[in-house]
């Protein structure tokens, strides 16, 4: 049973869902990092209309000397921050305590991304041989061709897919819609799979409307979800020995780290990846300074001269 949440966080969620597009994903984590948080509340006999800033800074205090990562820290406190500036604004009580609290400062931790040959192993593992490989080749293809998040492929429909023009429609983070091309090794595989293997699962009855539409497909002929795509990314990773540095994170990784080292504009790859701020794209694909200054030396006339 999902647990219930005081009534100001929970028209907080449906704000988040109906006025800012959050997807069902964000809203569970929202959801779990509040309720956790009421739950301290509640112990430390305090409410969302009475909390004060001292307990804020106790909450963050108490979470991370349980030994919580940093960044769920981090995380948790953004979404406490959001509800109570949600309050403020609504009126619900009329300070916002979490306005001054302290962040958590987040270590740096960008996984390694695999080298060119490393995903050429990986692609080259899987022999597609029945339904459920051609899916798993055209699945992996998809993802490093992409840099698509792995529920973005899990939520994809066939009317989002243009394999004429290589082309696919993604959509990210609060439902933002992009365009993003594929190559033709690619499209291969995803032909082999919607032509060849995908009918082979399709049940003589869809269990839900949605599935009908799906792309990729699990055996038992439902739409793929998020978990089973990560055990299949996972079961050729190991078969490779690359089990302890793979997930499907790191296909989108290794996927904007080559296009920028085979000369992709920097600014090119922020769109396919969905990001809103460059700045998120030169930290997640490790733009090193010494990158940035090969082309500043190249490119500025003045570089050089004294």
């Amino acid at each position: 049973m999902t647990d219930l949440l005081p009534i100001e966080a929970e028209e907080f969620l449906s704000w988040m869902a109906s006025e800012r597009g959050r997807s069902r994903n964000t809203l569970s984590a929202y959801r779990r990092d509040l309720t956790s948080y009421c739950k301290w509340l509640t112990v430390h006999h305090a409410t969302l209309l009475t909390v004060e800033r001292t307990q804020l800074d106790q909450f963050v205090q108490d979470r991370r000397g349980s030994g919580a990562a940093p960044s769920s820290v981090a995380r948790q406190l953004a979404a406490i921050r959001m509800l109570h500036r949600f309050m403020a604004e609504e009126g619900v009580r009329p300070d916002n305590p979490s306005a001054d609290v302290e962040g958590v400062p987040v270590p740096a931790g960008i996984p390694h991304p695999l080298t060119e040959a490393e995903v050429g192993a990986l692609l080259d593992a899987v022999v597609a041989t029945d339904p459920a490989s051609l899916r798993d080749r055209a699945l992996l293809e998809f993802l490093y061709a992409t840099g698509a998040r792995i529920s973005e492929v899990c939520d994809l429909s066939l009317g989002d897919l243009d394999r004429d023009n290589r082309l696919v429609r993604l959509f990210g983070k609060g439902a933002k819609e992009r365009i993003v091309p594929f190559g033709r090794a690619a499209v291969a595989t995803m032909d082999e799979w919607l032509l060849a293997g995908r009918q082979h699962l399709e049940p003589v009855r869809w269990a839900r409307r949605g599935d009908q539409e799906a792309v990729f497909l699990n055996t038992r002929g439902s739409r793929l979800s998020r978990q089973a795509a990560w055990a299949i990314v996972k079961k050729y990773g190991e078969r490779v020995g690359l089990a302890d540095k793979l997930s499907p994170h790191v296909l989108r990784h290794s996927c904007a780290t080559h296009l920028l080292d085979h000369g992709a504009d920097l600014r090119i790859v922020q769109e396919m990846l969905g990001h809103a701020s460059i700045s998120t794209t030169q930290v997640y694909t490790k733009v090193s300074q010494e990158r940035l200054w090969q082309v500043y030396r190249q490119a500025h006339p003045r570089a050089e001269q004294r």
